[in-house]
């Protein structure tokens, strides 16, 4: 059968030592391949003949060099390769990672100073993935033509698609090229419509600092806090503070603009139905703002969430939610700073073994700490009397209390554990895995060892006095990460013997 390609004659393989202009070439093939894609499918889709197999590939960017040793990597967490040779990665929605790809791209020209390649790959592009609004390409086509679509079009298929390259197992490919970045093009691509699936809002709409969450009660109170930041102020250092944030979005599209900016009215409806995993987002223009994400109960949620929201390269993520304390001298309300986990949630156990420590990152710690002094109004003796420093258990067994008192005194004791719940051990695995900074701060909201469990009024009441202040705390390490800047997040202790150079 003939394959319809797109003409690339004028995007030949080609040398830039420009950041800016080779961002640029990769829109230019983006944009062009797509569109070939789309305007094939919607022939195909109309009962047309289209020719053949219609194809078109993603964008690439290549670099190879012979010697990396003038490289100071002393104080780099990313921006370099490891040692000489050829590396290459394929690229992919350029209207979502333009910023990114830009400041990559800066980095290896800089370091290496050798120009980067940017070309059309052989690896194509699905022609789902070309409809990047979640077009479901297969909706209006009849039976038959569903079944041929496969002869007529590329597909996504699962050898595109994996985590070798973040878990390490990764080989050179075919021609020898070592890769660039953690996220090849096609899985980039499957994570980000998985996004749209499970939260109802875009890639687009993504902030680099996340925060996920196990309740609705602090989605509530965020929702209440973002809108409260749309509001105009007439005092001067509030509205100022409020302008650093353009807009909030919630999940299906409603956009509430921020009235110190614009008079512009809101966009969009909201849900009547949320997703399974809902997303909001407090959007700056540099995409520095928040995101928060209600997961849900399990490790199971909590994997799948953060296996698509890797692929964004976000700042940070931090865990917060309530956990049962473990501690006879724990109170109810108060603070569980990880430093330490126990996974017990075997989530993650064929693609990150249990014996991999996950290391508590200081930036991270230092910000929740700092957060909880600020917003509890402690320090000191008083700060250690509201917030405890120690290991979380994560469990997959939501009816851990019946497990028997004494064998689990004897796994808690053995770890040191001071607190449990189902979702945190996998945010920070997943963070170690994916190279992207975590840290979790909960609060014990029940002490079932100790007799003290949730009853409906109980925990209905403890969650409104707590879930503000808890929150309050969450949005004050965030705003203390991003005044310290994305190159003192991103630690070397995520770094590899050998790594990708994209962050």
């Amino acid at each position: 059968m003939r394959t319809i390609r797109p003409d690339i004659t004028r995007f030949k393989p080609e040398l830039f030592d420009n950041p800016d202009k080779a961002c640029k070439r990769v829109q230019e093939i983006y944009a062009e391949n797509t569109k070939h894609l789309r305007e094939s499918f919607q022939a195909y889709a109309a009962g047309k003949d289209i020719g053949g197999h219609v194809s078109a590939g993603y964008p690439y960017v290549a670099l190879t060099t012979d010697k990396t040793d003038h490289i100071d990597t002393s104080m780099r967490s990313y921006g370099f390769i490891s040692g000489p040779g050829r590396y290459r990665t394929t690229l992919t929605r350029p209207d979502v990672f333009a910023d990114y790809y830009r400041e990559q791209f800066a980095l290896l020209l800089s370091n290496h100073r050798v120009p980067l390649e940017v070309g059309v790959s052989n690896v194509p592009i699905p022609v789902h993935f070309a409809f990047p609004d979640g077009v479901h390409v297969e909706g209006d086509l009849m039976p038959e033509r569903i079944e041929a679509l496969r002869d007529a079009f590329d597909l996504p298929g699962l050898d595109m698609m994996n985590d070798n390259i973040a878990n390490g197992i990764y080989q050179q490919d075919a021609d020898g090229y070592y890769p660039l970045a953690l996220f090849t093009a096609p899985r980039a691509d499957y994570s980000l419509h998985r996004l749209r699936h499970y939260t109802a809002t875009g890639p687009e709409h993504f902030q680099n600092f996340v925060i996920f969450t196990n309740y609705q009660f602090y989605v509530d109170e965020f929702v209440r806090h973002a809108l409260d930041t749309m509001r105009a102020s007439d005092d001067v250092e509030t509205a100022a503070r409020r302008k650093q944030y353009k807009c909030f979005v919630e999940p299906g599209g409603h956009v509430t603009w921020n009235a110190n900016l614009t008079q512009d009215k809101p966009t969009g409806s909201r849900l009547e139905r949320l997703p399974q995993m809902p997303a909001y987002h407090l959007v700056c223009d540099d995409h520095c703002g928040i995101t928060m994400i209600n997961i849900g109960v399990g490790p199971s949620n909590a994997k799948t969430i953060t296996d698509h929201v890797a692929v964004l390269r976000p700042h940070a993520w931090i865990m917060l939610g309530h956990c049962a304390g473990l501690r006879d001298a724990q109170k109810l309300g108060d603070y569980v700073l990880a430093h330490a986990y126990v996974r017990d949630d075997h989530i993650l156990d064929s693609e990150l073994p249990v014996w991999v420590p996950l290391p508590a990152l200081a930036e991270i710690q230092r910000a929740l700490e700092q957060a909880v002094a600020h917003v509890t109004g402690t320090s000191g003796k008083a700060l250690k009397s509201v917030m405890r420093t120690g290991t979380v258990v994560t469990t997959d067994n939501r009816n851990w209390e019946l497990l028997g008192y004494q064998k689990m005194v004897e796994q808690f004791s053995q770890s040191r554990a001071i607190a449990l719940d189902m979702e945190s051990s996998v945010i920070a695995a997943n963070g170690f895995r994916f190279r992207v900074p975590y840290g979790t701060l909960l609060c014990v909201s029940d002490k079932p060892m100790h007799g003290e469990i949730k009853l409906p009024g109980m925990a209905n009441k403890f969650y409104k006095q707590q879930v503000d202040q808890h929150l309050q705390i969450g949005l004050k390490s965030i705003e203390l990460l991003r005044a310290g800047g994305r190159e003192a997040l991103h630690s070397r202790k995520l770094r590899g013997f050998v790594e990708t150079a994209f962050q």
